[in-house]
């Protein structure tokens, strides 16, 4: 097999696209490399070429999950930290859409695979940030404790983790339950602000 033949993009898409559509159906054990390659399409060789060990895999579709970075200036809506916090959330979910297979199979896998936990709780730390810089941003000039600020990105992190772990399940762009803690959170924020500023005090 030579280099020319090996060096073939779409074998290796044609690879993890397999990799995704078997892992989910069968499970990451259950699923020998050679029937990886026999659905791409590819000699078993050409898998191991790209992907030295069956667990590279894993690592590759964690790459291929949508990026989480998202502008807080494109979702920011001044002084509302509720609206700010939904268009947060509205636009993650845009991103996931394309990959909710993926998202609940790596989140699936990750109870078993130490490096695809490794991966996803970078990516929640990254969604942590995001969280807190909406919250911040959306507060303005108000001031808000750090620890509360701190306290609600961790709370709503794991809120949206655990919705994109389970998003092949839900149809919902919004669900009550995440609009319900949505508005808790920004209320708790919104009041703890005024009581720092001594709104609404003696």
């Amino acid at each position: 097999m030579g280099r020319k033949q090996t060096d073939d993009p779409s074998a290796r898409e044609r690879i993890l696209l397999a990799a995704e559509r078997l892992f989910a159906e069968l499970g990451f054990d259950a699923t020998p490399t050679s029937r990886i390659a026999e659905v791409a399409g590819v000699p078993k060789g050409l898998v191991h070429y790209y992907f030295r060990r069956k667990h590279d895999l894993l690592s590759a579709l964690v790459e291929r999950l949508p990026d989480e970075q998202v502008e807080p200036a494109g979702v920011v809506v001044a002084g509302d930290i509720a609206q700010s916090l939904r268009g947060l959330v509205a636009e993650l979910d845009r991103r996931l859409s394309s990959s909710r297979v993926l998202s609940h199979l790596l989140w699936r896998e990750s109870d078993t695979h130490r490096a695809i936990r490794e991966a996803l709780q970078s990516r929640y730390e990254v969604l942590v940030k995001q969280v807190r810089a909406v919250i911040n941003g959306a507060a303005g000039h108000r001031v808000l404790p750090r620890e509360d600020v701190d306290s609600a990105a961790a709370l709503l992190a794991l809120a949206i983790s655990y919705r994109h772990s389970v998003a092949r399940h839900s149809k919902d762009s919004l669900p009550e339950e995440m609009e319900r803690e949505l508005t808790f959170i920004a209320g708790s924020l919104t009041l703890r602000a005024q009581t720092a500023q001594g709104i609404g005090g003696s």
